[in-house]
C-alpha cells in the first residue's frame, strides 16, 4: 500500500494479523512499525480470547509491531497506553464521544467501536517485540454476533469513511506516542491515559467474583491495575479480567 510512512503488507484473508507478522518475525525481521492490514480475518482474537465480529472489507484490521527493548517488562502496560490513546484520539477527529474503557477498548458513549490486542514477547527484564492488534467498526452497518453493545464509525457519523485515513492517522500517533516513551516521557501519556477514561468520573455498577457493586474510578496504576473506591468508601484493585464493567445498566 502507498502514501504511508512505514511499510504495510495488505492481505485480502488471514486467519489474524497478529498471528501473520508474528510468522514473518520469524523468518525474518520486520522493520518496526511495519503494519499488516486484513479485509477478513477467520480467527481474529481480541483480549482472553474473545472472537471480533467484522463484515469482510468493512472494518478496519491490522496489526504493528514494535521493538521496545528500553522498556522494562513490568512497565509494558505503558505501550498499551500508547496504542489505545492513539486509536482514541484518532477517532476524535470524527465525532465527539469517545473514550477508553480500561484497560484498551475503544468506546463511543455506552457501545464498544474497537478492541485491540497486545502480545508482548519479554526476554529477561525487557520487551523484545511488541505486537498490537486492532480492529476497529468503520464501515459496518449492522452487527448480527451476540456482542451487547457494538457500534461502527459509519452508524456514529451516518456516512461512510475511508478507511486508509484513519490508518495512517492511527499509525501516526502510535509512532508519536511510542517516541514520547522512548524519551522518557511516559507521565505525559499516563495523564491523557487517564483523562481519556470511560466512566472515569462517577458512580457505576460493576462486578466481580462476589457479585455486583457500585463504584468510581480512583485511577490506574503503572503495571495497568484498575483501582475503584466501592460505595461505602473501601478501595478495591483488579488486574485484567478480575472486574467486569456492567454496561446497560
Amino acid at each position: 500500500m502507498t502514501g504511508f510512512s512505514v511499510p504495510v503488507i495488505h492481505l485480502a484473508e488471514t486467519d489474524s494479523t497478529n498471528n501473520y507478522l508474528n510468522r514473518l518475525s520469524l523468518e525474518e525481521n520486520p522493520e518496526e512499525f511495519t503494519v499488516v492490514t486484513a479485509g477478513f480475518q477467520t480467527a481474529g482474537k481480541g483480549q482472553w480470547g474473545n472472537g471480533w465480529e467484522s463484515e469482510a472489507g468493512k472494518n478496519l484490521l491490522f496489526s504493528i509491531v514494535m521493538y521496545p527493548d528500553f522498556l522494562e517488562a513490568r512497565k509494558q502496560f505503558l505501550l498499551s497506553q500508547a496504542v489505545s490513546l492513539a486509536v482514541k484520539e484518532a477517532l476524535d477527529t470524527f465525532a465527539e464521544g469517545f473514550s477508553i474503557k480500561w484497560p484498551n477498548d475503544i468506546y463511543h458513549y455506552e457501545k464498544k467501536v474497537c478492541g485491540m490486542l497486545i502480545e508482548n514477547d519479554l526476554v529477561g527484564n525487557a520487551i523484545k517485540k511488541s505486537v498490537a492488534g486492532i480492529g476497529i467498526n468503520v464501515n459496518q452497518e449492522q452487527f448480527r454476533s451476540p456482542a451487547p453493545n457494538p457500534v461502527s464509525l459509519w452508524q456514529i457519523t451516518g456516512k461512510p469513511q475511508h478507511m486508509d485515513r484513519l490508518l495512517r492517522q492511527v499509525i501516526d500517533r502510535i509512532i508519536e506516542n511510542y517516541t514520547l516513551l522512548k524519551e522518557g516521557k511516559a507521565d505525559l501519556l499516563t495523564a491523557r491515559y487517564h483523562d481519556a477514561l470511560f466512566r472515569k468520573e462517577g458512580l457505576f455498577p460493576y462486578r466481580d467474583s462476589s457479585g455486583d457493586f457500585m463504584a468510581r474510578i480512583v485511577c490506574v496504576k503503572p503495571e495497568g491495575t484498575l483501582m475503584l473506591k466501592d460505595g461505602n468508601g473501601n478501595e478495591r484493585g483488579y488486574m485484567f479480567k478480575e472486574v467486569q464493567f456492567c454496561i446497560g445498566l
